[in-house]
């Protein structure tokens, strides 16, 4: 164990343990953009938290410790992290920013509008439902969070 090293770095998630690491080349080479990013998903690490009774019988939570963080909590930070950047920018009238990008580079791989077509034209009978839309819970749950629930509506509002 060196001397950054804690004592649960074994423990972390391999996505904890590349941000850390990406912080620490970041702040060699100087790159304050790619720092100030990871340091604002890490910023948000308080918000995650674990409920516990004490034993007065009282509910409160607690703050999740470095191993206790999971792959999707850092995913679901980072991911509000660029939903609020994408409302920002389509404010202003822009495409992308260097800090959006960075952000992605964190987030898995999206499912193309191809890749669900595909799917929902093999898996689903849309005789069994009322309208479409009723067809997006099945959907989003054989994808889960590699698909983006805005693009799917949008894909069941254009099928005909």
């Amino acid at each position: 164990m060196t001397k950054t090293d804690s004592p649960d770095s074994a423990n972390e998630s391999p996505l904890l343990q590349r941000l850390k690491a990406d912080l620490k080349e970041a702040m060699r080479s100087k790159d304050a953009g790619k720092r100030d990013a990871i340091r604002q998903i890490m910023a948000e690490f308080p918000k995650l938290t674990i409920p516990i009774t004490l034993e007065s019988g009282k509910k409160t939570t607690r703050l999740k410790k470095a191993a206790e963080i999971t792959y999707d909590d850092i995913v679901g930070i980072v991911r509000s992290l660029a939903k609020s950047e994408q409302t920002v920018l389509e404010m202003t009238d822009t495409k992308t920013s260097a800090y959006l990008e960075i952000l992605q580079e964190y987030l898995p791989q999206l499912a193309d509008k191809e890749t669900i077509v595909a799917w929902i034209r093999d898996n689903i009978d849309f005789s069994q439902y009322g309208n479409k839309m009723q067809a997006m819970g099945v959907i989003m749950k054989h994808f889960g969070k590699s698909a983006d629930g805005k693009m799917v509506n949008g894909i069941l509002k254009e099928w005909s």
